[in-house]
């Protein structure tokens, strides 16, 4: 028996389409009552191609581990056995810190199977985030790696602010002499490769992330039984994931970009994930990871692009890449030129939230625009709309809405945030969620990120996007990574700040203030200049890897 869409034909009543219209017309689901990814994805593969593989784990000391979705389903298993022995059950949140070590998809997956809540985190919350996180979500456990003494240290100091936090376990590492205080491996080790299934509704919660908080304190996201179906779009139709073919999306397990691209739709299309286990960023070892495993598929948020193609690419073979995609913020032209120039691939751009699944892409069927975001995803009924909800004119900015949640909620798109009437409040009217993000619709129906509606600038009268400056800013060979954001202005109310990282080889200097503000006279309208030009080391970024531009202009109004 073939693999190629076993899984697939489960959930979609039609796989092939001919155009984007007959996609956006007629791309449909078939969403099983009681559905769970982990009992019917994970362990129904296990049932049919046992030895198929699921993952490959590496890290950036060149080791490797291959698993089965046999290997899998056993050792989710094993991890629910264990977390249900200390005290876990159904709605119990779980906080993981887990990079990417195998165990955070089984981890993952074992609480799906206990009905429990996962919360996934990322490695460099500090004692203040920990602490802030488990109060806010009612944090039952947290389950962290234990050989980085630096999130250990955290943990620890942390554990008696947590109200409600009763054990943690440790992943690796020496473990403190405490009865709060688990080996987890040993405890998985230990617990029965059998689980009797545990009855789940659709519209239980599953997952919770807290959003990235460029702005004010994170908000708490939550997604339910269903979601995991939202992400078929992400991975087969944007991604273009292949069953067998080795994916490896850059993400750290804290990031919903994880759920985006290394588990859900990549594993429900049978394609093999790629666990890029590593402790630091380093272009160079990331090249050579590529080159070793040959992947088929490829993504990454654009920061990763930006040091990529300040390398040298022909160190790496991208002959068995088929896609390469690109998410979290938007890609700028000069990126895509350039990458296209060295790899003959041209990137994928799509666009989404915590909150959702990809809801705009470069799909298939039409081709790719530089700069443009693409489509919207056949999941969501969306549009560009003024602030009187009136529908924007080709070319006019508008908010990004996703309308008539309250006729048909989309699969992927979550359901509210938790405990916060305020949030829900500005998000959510009249069954229309507005994503707080802009853009703006060209003749053709392609459609162009702005930013987040904090983000826009409003200099003498003219609008001004940060998007479109960074873009041309970035044009120049001397600008790694570029932030512009609005300083206050007497005359003209506020004018355009850039705050740039240098590339190698560049030093800061007045006359390469001017270079710069001259450069993006002559490649964009000349009104778009930064009248302000700093030079720093680095840019702010939350830990998804998105720059953080109200940390930026906090700074500036506190000089």
């Amino acid at each position: 028996m073939d693999s190629k869409d076993y899984m697939l034909k489960k959930f979609l009543p039609r796989i092939e389409f001919d155009s984007y219209e007959d996609f956006k017309e007629n791309y449909s689901l078939n969403i099983p009552e009681h559905f769970n990814f982990a009992y019917d994805v994970i362990d129904e593969w296990a049932k049919a191609f046992p030895d198929k593989k699921a993952l490959v784990w590496v890290n950036d000391k060149d080791e490797r581990r291959d698993l089965t979705f046999k290997d899998i389903s056993i050792l989710s298993n094993k991890t629910a056995n264990a977390l249900k022995r200390l005290g876990i059950g159904k709605r119990d949140k779980v906080m993981l810190i887990l990079k990417q070590r195998i165990e955070v998809w089984t981890t993952l997956l074992a609480l799906h199977k206990l009905g429990a809540v996962a919360i996934p985190a990322s490695f460099q919350l500090t004692k203040k985030d920990i602490v802030y996180r488990c109060n806010s979500a009612d944090v039952k456990m947290i389950c962290a790696i234990g050989d980085d003494e630096n999130i250990k240290g955290h943990i620890i100091d942390s554990i008696d602010e947590c109200k409600t936090l009763e054990k943690v376990c440790f992943c690796g590492g020496d473990i403190p002499e405490d009865e709060r205080f688990f080996d987890y491996r040993a405890e998985i080790d230990k617990s029965e490769e059998s689980l009797e299934r545990i009855p789940n509704e659709n519209n239980d919660p599953m997952l919770m992330y807290f959003s990235s908080g460029t702005t004010g304190m994170p908000k708490m996201i939550v997604h339910y039984y269903d979601y995991p179906l939202g992400h078929i779009v992400t991975a087969k139709y944007w991604q273009h994931v292949e069953d067998g073919g080795l994916h490896m999306t850059y993400s750290d397990s804290g990031w919903a970009k994880f759920a985006w691209g290394k588990i859900y739709g990549q594993w429900i299309c049978g394609a093999v994930i790629v666990a890029y286990d590593n402790d630091k960023f380093v272009p160079a070892h990331l090249l050579k990871t590529i080159n070793d495993l040959k992947l088929t598929t490829f993504c990454a948020p654009p920061t990763i692009y930006r040091f990529l193609i300040k390398e040298d690419l022909s160190t790496c073979d991208f002959s068995t890449i088929k896609q390469c995609s690109i998410a979290g913020e938007p890609l700028n032209p000069e990126v895509f030129n350039k990458f296209y120039e060295a790899t003959g691939l041209k990137v994928t751009e799509g666009f989404g939230q915590s909150e959702t699944s990809v809801i705009i892409a470069n799909f298939e069927w039409f081709p790719i625009k530089p700069g443009s975001t693409g489509k919207p995803s056949p999941l969501y009924d969306l549009e560009i709309v003024d602030e009187n909800g009136n529908v924007c004119e080709d070319g006019v900015v508008g908010s990004i809405v996703i309308r008539n949640t309250d006729k048909k909620h989309p699969t992927g798109l979550f359901r509210g945030y938790w405990k916060d009437d305020e949030a829900m409040a500005r998000s959510w009217q009249n069954g229309t969620y507005n994503t707080g993000d802009t853009a703006w619709r060209d003749s053709d129906g392609y459609l162009w990120f702005e930013g987040r509606n904090d983000d826009v600038i409003k200099c003498s009268g003219y609008r001004i996007g940060p998007f479109e400056v960074e873009s041309a800013l970035l044009t120049h060979p001397s600008v790694l990574e570029c932030a512009v954001t609005a300083v206050p202005d007497p005359v003209r109310g506020q004018v355009v700040k850039a705050t740039i990282v240098l590339t190698r080889g560049y030093t800061p200097s007045e006359e390469l203030k001017k270079e710069l503000q001259n450069h993006v006279k002559v490649t964009t309208a000349p009104y778009k200049y930064p009248r302000v030009v700093e030079f720093v080391k680095d840019l702010p970024k939350t830990t998804s890897g998105k720059i953080k531009r109200a940390t930026i202009r906090k700074s500036d109004e506190n000089k």
